[in-house]
């Protein structure tokens, strides 16, 4: 009897498991739209005494150099130490050097981009910090600021205190905590996925001045559940909000307008001129109708490498049908090309 109540507590906790890394191919229904076609190419990125890890952030700046921010290096744990390097590559994928090296905010990498202007945005989870360097590698902005495990000490260990349960820590002006992704608008406005606790968008004027945030955590209208990328384009904001199964469709001061929804659990969103692209850690990415939100094709990636969750982690729309993929799983940067449809 008491292997049966064992075996059936096991069931119930497996059942109560978010499906974020558990949806391995085949594991749900295909999506209601047309699957497409696409090809796939692993790009043979290597780099001098080096190994690349997992490829949270890829962007493309204008010259077609392809930057890889990566949870990579043995300098102290993977959240919390300096295991996040930022790497380029010039357009024959030839290793060009490592950017901003030994950078204070630089723990646990998630997302990168990279500006009109060829600024690199470097957004890092672990230190809750985003960081603007210019071409030139010079910083040229810093927002947030990496907590310091002093603190921590003497607060928690030291003076006993605790975070009341059940409670999220409360969101501070200035301030971020676990952020995801960077995006920006026609003004230079900049837009924060702020992420995971904090569970808001913020928009900030380009000089870094807040002006504005949009949402909190839960699952009502309004509200986000890890909100983990973040684009721009055609006078709207889009917003993954990957628990909550949706994309949060705003204006550019942060108005609501609308949800697009039945495309699994969006981990990337990115903009294209025909296209709105969302994709899932599965390895399922959705093409979607950049006016309508309409689905009007899925493909699925990724597979034969070993892995079923966190196939996608950060997509870059090049063009209409070219995107490049970083992967947490995967340790590799995919080259992923549309098919042209019938």
């Amino acid at each position: 009897m008491r292997k049966l109540v064992v075996a059936l507590g096991l069931l119930v906790m497996a059942a109560a498991v978010p499906p974020v890394f558990a949806q391995g191919p085949g594991a749900a229904a295909p999506p209601a739209g047309r699957e497409v076609k696409v090809t796939e190419k692993i790009l043979p990125l290597r780099i001098p005494n080096e190994t690349i890890g997992e490829t949270e952030g890829v962007s493309l700046n204008s010259a077609g150099h392809l930057f890889v921010f990566s949870r990579t290096g043995w300098s102290g744990s993977s959240r919390g130490g300096n295991a996040a390097r930022v790497f380029e590559f010039d357009k024959n994928l030839k290793f060009v050097k490592e950017w901003i090296p030994n950078a204070y905010g630089l723990s646990f990498a998630h997302g990168l981009r990279v500006d009109s202007k060829d600024n690199v945005w470097v957004v890092d989870e672990g230190s809750n910090m985003i960081i603007k360097v210019d071409p030139t590698g010079l910083v040229s902005m810093v927002l947030g600021r990496k907590p310091e495990s002093i603190d921590w000490w003497e607060e928690h260990v030291e003076h006993g205190v605790h975070e009341p349960k059940g409670e999220r820590p409360k969101a501070q002006k200035g301030t971020y905590n676990r952020p995801t992704d960077v995006a920006w608008g026609p003004d230079g406005s900049i837009f924060i996925a702020d992420g995971y606790n904090n569970s808001r968008v913020v928009k900030l004027a380009p000089d870094g001045t807040w002006l504005k945030e949009y949402g909190s955590y839960g699952s009502g209208d309004g509200q986000l559940n890890t909100v983990h990328s973040i684009a721009t384009g055609n006078g709207h904001v889009y917003v993954a909000d990957r628990a909550n199964r949706r994309i949060h469709v705003l204006d550019y001061d942060l108005n609501f307008e609308r949800y697009i929804t039945g495309i699994g659990m969006p981990w990337a969103v990115q903009v294209t001129p025909k296209y709105i692209y969302s994709g899932d850690g599965t390895g399922k990415i959705y093409r979607l109708d950049r006016s309508t939100g309409k689905l009007l094709g899925w493909v699925q990636t990724s597979l034969g490498q070993g892995q079923t969750g966190c196939l996608i982690h950060e997509l870059h729309a090049v063009s209409d049908t070219v995107l490049i993929k970083g992967s947490c799983s995967e340790w590799n940067v995919e080259k992923i090309t549309f098919k042209p449809t019938t």
